[in-house]
C-alpha cells in the first residue's frame, strides 16, 4: 500500500510541475487548453491548480467569453506575488533585477563600476542590491530563489565558476558564496554561462518561440558567448560549457592586415572598440545601439563594416555546422546587425553551403536590454517549478 501511494504521490507532483512549466511558458492558459496538453481529466486540473492557487504559485480569472468556443473555461495565470532576483555580472556594471514568472521584469537596477569586480565584491554589491529589493517587497512575495547569468565557463552542477576571463574570476564557488551572503537556501541559488541561458530564454519567451533549432550569440562588455537550442533541448555538453563562439579564431575577410592581434571572434568583433571610437567610456545598451546607429563618423562606419564582415565568418561556421532555423543576435551584435543588416545577410548567404542555409533566418533577440535578466530568472523559476510545493 505504502508503495502504491508513493507513486500516486510522484504522478501528482509530475501533473502539477507540467501544468506550472506551462503557466510559466505561456502566461495565460485555460483550464480547457491544460487539460489538452496533459491529457488529464477537467476534474484532475481543477485540482491540480487550486493546490497551485493554495501554494501562492498561481491565480485563476473567469474566462475570456468573448474568445471561447463551447464551455468557458477559467484561465490561469502566474501570481504576481512569486518573483525571482536575477543577476548579470559584467565588466562594467553589475545588473540586478526583480523577474516574475512568464518573463515579466518588474524592477532593474544597473551598478557601474571603472573596473571588473573580483567574486567577493560582486557578491557583496548583489547582495546589498538584493536586500534593497527585499526591503520594498509586499509581505506576501514569494521568493523564488535567485538567478545568475555569467560571462564566461560554469559548472551547472554546483555553481563554480570555471573560468571567466574579462571578470579576472577563476574557480569561484559563486553560488555558495552569495547563498551565504544573501541568507536564500543554496539550492534556490543557481548559476550559469549567460549566453546559453539567453538562448534559451529567445526560445521560450522570445523571437524564438516554436523553434527547435536555434543558435544564439550574445555581445556585451565581457565579450561574445553563444548558446545552441537543438531539436528543442539547450546543447550544454558534458560540463555544461558548450556554445563558447566568442573563443573561436576567425579569420578577417580581406586578409591578416585588417584583423588585430587577438585573433578570436571576441577580440575582433568588439564593443570597446566601437565606444572608443564614439567617445564613451560607458554606455547602456539602448543608449550604445541609438549611438552607433546615428552616428555620421566614416571611422565608426568602416569599423562597424569590418566587424560585420568578420561575425559574418563566425555565423557561417555555426551555421555549415550546425544547420540551425533560426539566428539570433542579441546585445551589441544586435545593434551591430541593426547597423548593417544588407551586409551581413548577403555576407554569410555567400560564404555559407546553399544546402546549410536554406530557410535560416537571421534575427536580432526579441527580449532586448532585459534578456539576461529574464534568462537568469529561469534558473529558479525552474527549480520552483521542479517541486512547487
Amino acid at each position: 500500500m505504502s508503495n502504491r501511494g508513493s507513486n500516486v504521490d510522484e504522478v501528482r507532483r509530475y501533473n502539477r510541475s507540467r501544468i506550472l512549466e506551462l503557466v510559466h511558458r505561456r502566461g495565460a492558459v485555460s483550464r480547457s487548453e491544460l487539460a489538452r496538453e496533459t491529457g488529464l481529466n477537467r476534474s484532475t486540473i481543477a485540482d491540480l491548480v487550486l493546490s497551485l492557487i493554495d501554494a501562492g504559485l498561481v491565480l485563476e480569472s473567469g474566462p475570456d467569453v468573448h474568445t471561447s468556443v463551447g464551455r468557458p473555461s477559467p484561465i490561469v495565470r502566474p501570481n504576481p506575488a512569486c518573483v525571482a532576483f536575477a543577476v548579470n555580472p559584467e565588466q562594467d556594471a553589475v545588473t540586478v533585477g526583480v523577474v516574475r514568472m512568464h518573463g515579466e521584469v518588474v524592477e532593474r537596477r544597473r551598478h557601474e563600476v571603472d573596473a571588473p569586480l573580483n567574486a567577493a565584491e560582486t557578491v557583496a554589491a548583489v547582495a546589498r542590491m538584493i536586500a534593497a529589493y527585499r526591503a520594498e517587497l509586499e509581505p506576501n512575495v514569494i521568493v523564488a530563489g535567485i538567478g545568475v547569468a555569467v560571462p564566461g565557463l560554469v559548472r551547472t552542477a554546483d555553481g563554480v565558476v570555471r573560468l571567466a576571463p574579462h571578470l579576472h574570476w577563476v574557480d569561484e564557488p559563486f553560488a555558495e558564496l552569495l547563498a551565504e551572503a544573501t541568507g536564500i537556501d543554496r539550492d534556490r541559488v543557481s548559476v550559469a554561462n549567460d549566453a546559453s541561458l539567453g538562448a534559451a530564454a529567445e526560445c521560450f519567451f522570445g523571437v524564438g518561440r516554436g523553434v527547435t533549432d536555434l543558435i544564439y550569440l550574445n555581445g556585451g562588455a565581457s565579450g561574445i558567448g553563444g548558446g545552441v537550442i537543438a531539436n528543442g533541448l539547450p546543447l550544454g555538453g558534458t560540463g555544461g560549457y558548450a556554445g563558447e563562439f566568442g573563443h573561436n579564431l576567425v579569420t578577417a575577410p580581406n586578409g591578416p592586415e585588417h584583423a588585430t592581434t587577438g585573433g578570436s571572434l571576441e577580440d575582433e568583433v568588439n564593443r570597446r572598440r566601437l565606444l572608443d571610437l564614439m567617445g564613451f567610456a560607458a554606455a547602456d545598451p539602448v543608449v550604445f545601439e541609438s549611438a552607433l546607429l546615428g552616428s555620421t563618423d566614416p571611422a565608426v562606419r568602416a569599423e562597424v563594416e569590418r566587424q560585420v564582415g568578420i561575425l559574418s565568418i563566425a555565423l557561417r561556421n555555426a551555421i555549415n555546422v550546425l544547420n540551425p532555423e533560426m539566428v539570433v543576435l542579441g546585445g551589441f551584435l544586435a545593434a551591430l546587425f541593426a547597423a548593417a543588416p544588407e551586409q551581413l545577410e548577403r555576407q554569410v548567404r555567400e560564404q555559407t553551403m546553399h544546402a546549410s542555409y536554406e530557410g535560416v533566418r537571421i534575427v536580432r533577440a526579441e527580449l532586448g536590454a532585459d534578456l539576461l535578466l529574464i534568462a537568469a530568472a529561469d534558473l529558479p523559476f525552474g527549480a520552483l517549478i521542479a517541486t512547487p510545493l
